[in-house]
């Protein structure tokens, strides 16, 4: 298929219409589909292809979720922590907001062997605690 780069698509396919041009073309290489699906960039006068975008976009149409969605800022959470310098142990935002603890939220701390127990104490309407969330730190 010899082509220009006006007949090329000016934006990458998505979706059903993705799905529906990746079939019209099954006779191709993966490039090639990549290619007239609209995912590639201009270099100069080179055409780049981006089969990597390609192939995301091919199984996000398909429904097969291959990321975790996040807002792009910081870090992704590891679910572990290490005692700073000063003895104290950080759990971080990203797990106090998955929890939907909020600033003044109070734990109840059982050290255990190799493990830390934390369990949320709530005050109830007349002011006494009772216990309700746990979460495990090892």
């Amino acid at each position: 298929m010899t082509e220009t780069v006006a007949e090329l698509p000016k934006e990458p396919l998505t979706g059903k219409a993705l799905l529906k041009k990746v079939e019209e073309l099954r006779h191709l290489t993966r490039r090639e589909k990549a290619k007239y699906c609209g995912y590639y960039r201009m270099k100069g006068d080179k055409i780049r292809i981006n089969v990597s975008e390609f192939m995301d976009a091919v199984l996000q149409a398909k429904g097969v979720a291959i990321d975790n969605a996040r807002d792009g800022r910081g870090r992704e959470p590891t679910y572990r922590v290490s005692v700073h310098r000063n003895g104290q142990i950080v759990i971080g935002a990203a797990y106090t907001q998955k929890m939907g603890l909020k600033p003044g939220d109070e734990f109840e701390i059982k050290p255990g062997y190799k493990h830390i127990h934390l369990t949320q104490v709530e005050r109830s309407s007349n002011g006494a605690k009772a216990t309700n969330q746990t979460a495990n730190q090892a």
